[in-house]
Protein backbone atom coordinates (compact mmCIF):
# COMPACT_ATOMS: atom_id res chain seq x y z
CA UNK A 1 0.00 0.00 0.00
CA UNK A 2 1.97 3.35 -0.89
CA UNK A 3 -1.33 5.69 -0.73
CA UNK A 4 -4.04 6.97 1.46
CA UNK A 5 -6.85 9.60 0.21
CA UNK A 6 -9.15 9.74 3.11
CA UNK A 7 -7.12 11.46 6.18
CA UNK A 8 -8.97 13.91 8.33
CA UNK A 9 -8.05 16.88 10.68
CA UNK A 10 -8.99 18.29 14.26
CA UNK A 11 -11.35 20.94 12.51
CA UNK A 12 -14.04 18.04 11.98
CA UNK A 13 -13.77 18.39 15.87
CA UNK A 14 -14.20 13.85 15.69
CA UNK A 15 -10.24 13.84 15.11
CA UNK A 16 -7.44 14.23 17.22
CA UNK A 17 -3.52 15.17 16.34
CA UNK A 18 -1.51 18.03 14.13
CA UNK A 19 -1.91 17.73 10.35
CA UNK A 20 2.04 17.47 10.79
CA UNK A 21 2.12 14.56 12.55
CA UNK A 22 -0.75 12.99 10.04
CA UNK A 23 2.15 13.73 7.25
CA UNK A 24 5.11 12.19 9.65
CA UNK A 25 3.28 8.88 10.03
CA UNK A 26 2.05 8.55 6.72
CA UNK A 27 6.25 8.75 5.62
CA UNK A 28 6.70 6.56 8.02
CA UNK A 29 4.74 3.85 6.87
CA UNK A 30 6.22 4.26 3.37
CA UNK A 31 2.80 5.48 1.76
CA UNK A 32 3.94 7.35 -1.71
CA UNK A 33 0.81 9.78 -1.38
CA UNK A 34 -1.44 11.28 1.27
CA UNK A 35 -4.43 13.11 0.69
CA UNK A 36 -6.06 15.42 3.32
CA UNK A 37 -10.13 15.05 3.03
CA UNK A 38 -12.02 16.44 6.20
CA UNK A 39 -15.50 16.57 5.94
CA UNK A 40 -16.66 19.69 3.55
CA UNK A 41 -18.15 22.89 5.08
CA UNK A 42 -21.59 22.33 3.25
CA UNK A 43 -23.07 25.65 2.75
CA UNK A 44 -27.09 25.32 4.44
CA UNK A 45 -29.30 27.59 4.21
CA UNK A 46 -30.83 29.37 7.46
CA UNK A 47 -29.00 28.40 11.00
CA UNK A 48 -28.62 24.43 10.69
CA UNK A 49 -24.97 23.26 10.97
CA UNK A 50 -23.31 20.06 10.94
CA UNK A 51 -21.52 18.76 14.55
CA UNK A 52 -19.19 16.90 12.33
CA UNK A 53 -17.12 19.20 9.95
CA UNK A 54 -15.36 21.81 9.76
CA UNK A 55 -16.91 25.18 9.65
CA UNK A 56 -17.59 27.97 6.60
CA UNK A 57 -14.72 30.47 8.45
CA UNK A 58 -12.24 26.81 8.93
CA UNK A 59 -11.71 26.37 5.29
CA UNK A 60 -9.03 28.99 4.33
CA UNK A 61 -6.84 28.21 7.47
CA UNK A 62 -7.40 24.28 6.26
CA UNK A 63 -6.49 24.57 2.86
CA UNK A 64 -3.41 26.66 3.16
CA UNK A 65 -2.13 23.99 5.92
CA UNK A 66 -2.52 21.46 3.42
CA UNK A 67 -0.77 23.21 0.64
CA UNK A 68 2.05 24.41 3.54
CA UNK A 69 2.87 20.56 4.09
CA UNK A 70 2.79 20.16 0.69
CA UNK A 71 5.57 21.96 -0.23
CA UNK A 72 7.17 21.28 2.91
CA UNK A 73 7.52 17.71 2.68
CA UNK A 74 7.64 17.59 -1.34
CA UNK A 75 10.70 15.26 -1.01
CA UNK A 76 8.96 13.08 1.37
CA UNK A 77 5.70 12.49 -0.46
CA UNK A 78 3.12 13.64 -2.56
CA UNK A 79 0.17 15.57 -0.52
CA UNK A 80 -3.03 16.50 -1.99
CA UNK A 81 -5.90 18.63 -0.98
CA UNK A 82 -9.24 17.27 -1.00
CA UNK A 83 -12.70 16.77 0.87
CA UNK A 84 -15.09 14.57 1.91
CA UNK A 85 -18.42 15.48 0.54
CA UNK A 86 -22.35 14.07 0.45
CA UNK A 87 -25.00 14.95 -2.38
CA UNK A 88 -27.71 16.81 -0.62
CA UNK A 89 -29.55 17.98 -3.62
CA UNK A 90 -31.07 21.16 -1.77
CA UNK A 91 -27.29 22.44 -1.01
CA UNK A 92 -24.79 20.39 -3.13
CA UNK A 93 -24.79 23.29 -6.02
CA UNK A 94 -24.12 26.22 -3.22
CA UNK A 95 -21.62 24.00 -1.32
CA UNK A 96 -19.31 22.64 -4.43
CA UNK A 97 -19.35 26.27 -5.67
CA UNK A 98 -17.64 27.32 -2.36
CA UNK A 99 -15.40 24.62 -2.35
CA UNK A 100 -14.18 24.73 -5.99
CA UNK A 101 -13.54 28.34 -5.13
CA UNK A 102 -10.44 26.93 -3.44
CA UNK A 103 -9.27 24.73 -6.21
CA UNK A 104 -9.15 21.34 -4.25
CA UNK A 105 -7.37 18.45 -6.16
CA UNK A 106 -10.29 16.36 -5.46
CA UNK A 107 -13.35 15.10 -3.57
CA UNK A 108 -14.73 11.83 -2.29
CA UNK A 109 -18.15 11.09 -1.98
CA UNK A 110 -19.64 9.74 1.41
CA UNK A 111 -23.26 9.76 2.07
CA UNK A 112 -23.33 10.50 5.52
CA UNK A 113 -27.30 11.08 5.85
CA UNK A 114 -30.01 10.80 3.29
CA UNK A 115 -32.13 14.12 2.10
CA UNK A 116 -30.70 17.13 3.06
CA UNK A 117 -29.01 15.84 6.47
CA UNK A 118 -31.54 17.45 8.49
CA UNK A 119 -34.48 16.46 7.34
CA UNK A 120 -33.03 13.00 6.77
CA UNK A 121 -31.42 10.43 8.52
CA UNK A 122 -27.84 8.99 9.79
CA UNK A 123 -26.67 6.26 6.91
CA UNK A 124 -25.14 4.34 10.04
CA UNK A 125 -28.10 4.13 12.08
CA UNK A 126 -29.70 1.32 13.63
CA UNK A 127 -33.37 1.84 12.71
CA UNK A 128 -32.89 2.07 8.75
CA UNK A 129 -35.98 1.66 6.90
CA UNK A 130 -36.75 0.72 3.35
CA UNK A 131 -37.50 4.07 2.14
CA UNK A 132 -34.20 5.08 3.95
CA UNK A 133 -32.12 2.68 1.88
CA UNK A 134 -33.94 4.24 -1.15
CA UNK A 135 -32.71 7.78 -0.85
CA UNK A 136 -29.38 6.57 0.26
CA UNK A 137 -29.27 4.84 -3.07
CA UNK A 138 -30.56 7.75 -5.24
CA UNK A 139 -28.43 10.11 -3.53
CA UNK A 140 -24.98 8.18 -4.22
CA UNK A 141 -26.19 7.57 -7.53
CA UNK A 142 -26.68 11.12 -8.26
CA UNK A 143 -23.54 12.26 -6.34
CA UNK A 144 -21.41 9.24 -8.94
CA UNK A 145 -23.03 10.73 -11.91
CA UNK A 146 -21.87 14.13 -11.51
CA UNK A 147 -18.73 12.85 -12.78
CA UNK A 148 -17.10 14.87 -9.77
CA UNK A 149 -15.98 11.97 -6.85
CA UNK A 150 -12.79 10.94 -7.42
CA UNK A 151 -14.28 7.47 -5.22
CA UNK A 152 -16.97 6.46 -3.14
CA UNK A 153 -16.12 6.67 0.25
CA UNK A 154 -17.25 3.46 3.14
CA UNK A 155 -20.08 2.86 0.37
CA UNK A 156 -21.81 -0.26 3.03
CA UNK A 157 -22.21 2.44 5.27
CA UNK A 158 -26.30 1.89 5.56
CA UNK A 159 -27.92 -1.20 6.32
CA UNK A 160 -30.95 -2.81 7.03
CA UNK A 161 -32.02 -5.73 9.22
CA UNK A 162 -33.88 -8.85 8.33
CA UNK A 163 -34.28 -7.85 4.77
CA UNK A 164 -31.36 -9.25 3.00
CA UNK A 165 -32.66 -9.57 -0.57
CA UNK A 166 -33.83 -6.00 -0.71
CA UNK A 167 -30.32 -4.63 0.64
CA UNK A 168 -28.90 -6.65 -2.17
CA UNK A 169 -30.89 -5.23 -4.84
CA UNK A 170 -30.39 -1.74 -3.66
CA UNK A 171 -26.84 -2.35 -3.33
CA UNK A 172 -26.45 -3.71 -7.02
CA UNK A 173 -27.93 -0.71 -8.15
CA UNK A 174 -24.61 1.36 -6.84
CA UNK A 175 -22.25 -1.25 -7.59
CA UNK A 176 -23.71 -1.17 -11.50
CA UNK A 177 -23.68 2.39 -11.31
CA UNK A 178 -20.04 2.44 -10.12
CA UNK A 179 -18.63 0.09 -12.42
CA UNK A 180 -20.22 2.19 -15.63
CA UNK A 181 -18.91 4.93 -14.29
CA UNK A 182 -15.29 3.31 -13.14
CA UNK A 183 -15.45 4.63 -10.24
CA UNK A 184 -13.56 2.65 -7.12
CA UNK A 185 -15.52 1.89 -3.88
CA UNK A 186 -13.64 2.37 -0.64
CA UNK A 187 -12.58 -0.52 1.78
CA UNK A 188 -13.00 1.64 5.01
CA UNK A 189 -10.04 0.63 7.57
CA UNK A 190 -11.27 2.73 10.46
CA UNK A 191 -14.38 0.56 10.20
CA UNK A 192 -12.63 -2.73 10.19
CA UNK A 193 -10.23 -2.04 12.71
CA UNK A 194 -12.85 -0.57 15.31
CA UNK A 195 -15.04 -3.56 14.47
CA UNK A 196 -17.79 -1.80 13.09
CA UNK A 197 -20.87 -3.59 11.01
CA UNK A 198 -18.91 -2.23 7.97
CA UNK A 199 -16.87 -3.20 6.09
CA UNK A 200 -19.77 -6.06 5.12
CA UNK A 201 -18.58 -8.87 3.77
CA UNK A 202 -22.18 -8.98 1.97
CA UNK A 203 -22.05 -6.02 0.10
CA UNK A 204 -18.41 -6.83 -1.02
CA UNK A 205 -19.59 -9.97 -1.83
CA UNK A 206 -21.70 -8.41 -4.25
CA UNK A 207 -19.48 -5.85 -5.50
CA UNK A 208 -17.38 -8.99 -6.49
CA UNK A 209 -20.17 -10.22 -8.39
CA UNK A 210 -20.67 -6.86 -10.18
CA UNK A 211 -16.62 -6.41 -11.25
CA UNK A 212 -16.34 -3.71 -9.22
CA UNK A 213 -12.94 -2.35 -8.38
CA UNK A 214 -11.91 -1.39 -4.93
CA UNK A 215 -9.68 0.87 -3.30
CA UNK A 216 -8.51 0.81 0.67
CA UNK A 217 -8.95 3.92 2.81
CA UNK A 218 -7.65 4.60 6.27
CA UNK A 219 -10.56 6.63 7.50
CA UNK A 220 -7.99 8.69 9.48
CA UNK A 221 -8.77 10.12 12.67
CA UNK A 222 -5.60 10.06 14.40
CA UNK A 223 -1.93 9.93 13.05
CA UNK A 224 -1.41 6.77 15.04
CA UNK A 225 -3.89 5.44 12.39
CA UNK A 226 -1.89 5.66 9.73
CA UNK A 227 1.23 4.51 11.17
CA UNK A 228 -0.95 1.41 11.90
CA UNK A 229 -2.36 1.21 8.16
CA UNK A 230 -0.02 -1.52 7.19
CA UNK A 231 -1.37 -4.13 9.37
CA UNK A 232 -4.71 -2.90 8.41
CA UNK A 233 -4.11 -3.40 4.91
CA UNK A 234 -2.86 -7.35 6.10
CA UNK A 235 -6.56 -7.45 7.88
CA UNK A 236 -8.27 -6.20 4.78
CA UNK A 237 -6.04 -8.76 2.84
CA UNK A 238 -7.09 -11.64 4.81
CA UNK A 239 -11.40 -10.03 4.98
CA UNK A 240 -11.20 -10.11 1.19
CA UNK A 241 -9.40 -12.94 0.08
CA UNK A 242 -12.29 -15.07 -1.07
CA UNK A 243 -13.79 -12.10 -3.35
CA UNK A 244 -12.60 -11.57 -6.87
CA UNK A 245 -12.11 -7.68 -6.29
CA UNK A 246 -9.67 -5.52 -8.62
CA UNK A 247 -8.02 -3.03 -6.20
CA UNK A 248 -6.46 0.08 -7.00
CA UNK A 249 -4.25 2.65 -5.74
CA UNK A 250 -4.97 5.53 -8.37
CA UNK A 251 -7.43 8.43 -8.20
CA UNK A 252 -9.31 10.61 -11.06
CA UNK A 253 -8.56 14.07 -9.89
CA UNK A 254 -10.96 16.68 -10.60
CA UNK A 255 -8.74 18.09 -13.73
CA UNK A 256 -9.02 15.10 -15.24
CA UNK A 257 -5.61 13.71 -14.39
CA UNK A 258 -4.94 10.37 -12.46
CA UNK A 259 -2.52 10.19 -9.92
Amino acid sequence: MNSNFHTHTTLCRHAVGEMREYVESAIKSNLKKLGFSDHVPYVFKGNYYSYFRMYLNDTEGYVKNVLDLKKEYEKDINIYLGFEMEYYPLHFNDTLKFVKSFSPDYLLLAQHCTKNEYDGVYSGGNKILKEDVLDYVEQVISGMNTGLFSYLAHPDLIAIENNESFYLEQMKRICLRAKELDIPLEFNFLGLMENRRYPSKLFFSLASECGNTIIYGVDAHSPKELERCNYAEEKANDFLAEFNLKRTEKIKLLDGTTV
